[in-house]
């Protein structure tokens, strides 16, 4: 089995530290917000749902703006907020999800910069991954 190197820049000897190949466990941790307060719960669990969503359908920071203006796909129309108005459910703007995919990109565009096997943490996906490429990973439609 290999490890996978970690390089936290505030330890004092990065070297020191590995991430070990072993699953200890496989617990649904995600997004957590304060009790009681619903309407950002649901902004928080929908962004995370649709940076997943922009994954599943192709939609990367590089192409957003292309797919914007091409698509026929009526869940992606809504995710970019051409149609529907998810956002205004929320109180914020029906470009919300566009928003965030163009400022960070899609969930995987994300994992890959932060903790990624080209990182300095080397991170595969493994369960982080989409469920149709064998992970854990799924949105429900954004409707």
């Amino acid at each position: 089995m290999s490890t996978t190197r970690v390089l936290p820049r505030h330890l004092p000897d990065p070297q020191s530290y590995v991430i070990l190949p072993e699953l200890i466990s496989k617990e649904p941790l995600g997004p957590a917000v304060r009790h009681g307060d619903n309407n950002w719960g649901d902004i928080v669990r929908w962004t995370f749902n649709a940076l997943l969503i922009a994954e599943e359908k192709g939609v990367t920071k590089a192409n957003i703006d292309e797919v914007k203006a091409s698509t026929t796909d009526p869940e992606v129309k809504r995710l970019l907020g051409t149609e529907g108005e998810m956002g205004k459910m929320m109180g914020l703007n029906n470009a919300w999800a566009y928003d965030a995919v163009k400022a960070v990109g899609n969930y995987g565009e994300i994992f890959e910069a932060n903790l990624g096997t080209k990182t300095a943490v080397g991170l595969p996906r493994g369960l982080n991954a989409l469920w149709s490429k064998g992970g854990l990973q799924y949105a429900p439609p954004l409707r």
